[in-house]
């Protein structure tokens, strides 16, 4: 990545250099220049090789950058632009490029709810202007998909915070179970999302284990400076390895769980896994297949189990077979009243 850095100062000091039309440039003048653009960049000597900057001006000259700039030589030894007022920095952007900018702007307005946003807010909508500019009515190609309406986005920012200062939180939680809200004491350790839905995953005390609390559930949020945060090293990615969303129920341990799906759910599967232990142990004759996961069962697995209606069949363990039985007729015991 300095490389690449270092790359990008050169060219600029060479274009830099080669607008000045009151001095003529020999190639010695444009190593001399880079170098002294790399020493105020790094605070220190740098070695420019001649066959480092003439590299330079073929890749600028190239169609590689997309800078295509008209360097060249005169009296055998001086460069310059053949083009007026020509520059790197002035290169109009192609459609390529104006679709890929749209849909980084799209992407990165996602985040809007964290503060971090406000630092690259200016700078989006400085590119929106360029895009506009260049080609107006552009639409973007990538739709991600965001509950604006859900309830709790505003503590984002405050939480993410939190966190990173390591500051103890006293929350007033009401879940969808409890009657009335709650005061917590809440040591927070990361942000999750998951299913268009935000969780805050942390601890209540040392001694106990982690929790996860939804956002939409929070209805204010203090603080407790006379706490010590506690100090653990938690791992995301250990921590939810062996599960699909975010209810890790404690004491329990992966699976073994063999799904058959049928043939018209099959390619899907296969293409989009349920979770990363996915293996496909046998593909039948019709198309359907049967696979293995190695997981902790927990609620929302079994609400994508369900998902799939007929679709799918669980053949092991038996007590999950067994559970989502129950649901089923559960289900069916419910569309067989005549009240609507």
């Amino acid at each position: 990545m300095a490389q690449n850095k270092n790359a990008l100062i050169r060219y600029k000091t060479i274009d830099k250099c080669l607008q000045n039309k009151y001095r003529q440039w020999t190639l010695e003048d444009l190593i001399e220049a880079c170098s002294q653009a790399l020493f105020e960049y790094e605070g220190k000597e740098t070695s420019v090789s001649k066959r480092t900057i003439q590299l330079d001006i073929q890749m600028m000259r190239s169609e590689k950058l997309g800078y295509n700039a008209p360097i060249a030589v005169y009296d055998k030894k001086y460069y310059h632009y053949e083009e007026e007022d020509f520059s790197i920095t002035d290169i109009p952007l192609t459609e390529t490029d104006i679709n890929v900018l749209t849909e980084t702007v799209s992407m990165l307005k996602q985040f809007k709810d964290f503060s971090l946003f406000n630092d690259v807010s200016d700078i989006l909508q400085r590119l929106e202007d360029k895009i506009y500019a260049e080609k107006s009515h552009t639409q973007p190609v990538i739709h991600l998909d965001k509950n604006e309406n859900l309830k709790g986005l505003h503590f984002l920012d405050e939480i993410y915070q939190a966190i990173i200062k390591k500051v103890v939180l006293v929350i007033t939680y009401k879940s969808f179970k409890s009657r009335e809200a709650q005061q917590l004491t809440f040591h927070p350790f990361i942000l999750k999302e998951f299913n268009n839905r935000w969780f805050l995953v942390g601890k209540t005390k040392g001694s106990q284990p982690i929790t996860n609390l939804a956002l939409d559930r929070i209805e204010k949020i203090d603080y407790d400076f006379t706490i010590p945060f506690l100090e653990e090293t938690f791992n995301a990615e250990v921590y939810y390895k062996n599960i699909v969303g975010v209810t890790v129920n404690q004491g329990l341990y992966p699976v073994k769980i063999e799904l058959w799906i049928d043939q018209m759910n099959a390619p899907y599967v296969i293409t989009k896994p349920l979770h990363h232990s996915q293996k496909i142990l046998q593909t039948n004759e019709d198309g359907s297949i049967i696979v293995h996961l190695f997981l902790i069962p927990n609620y929302e697995l079994e609400r994508l189990l369900l998902g799939f209606g007929n679709g799918l069949e669980i053949l092991k363990p038996s007590n999950l077979r067994k559970r989502i039985v129950r649901i089923i007729e559960k289900t069916y015991q419910r569309y067989q009243t005549d009240e609507i």
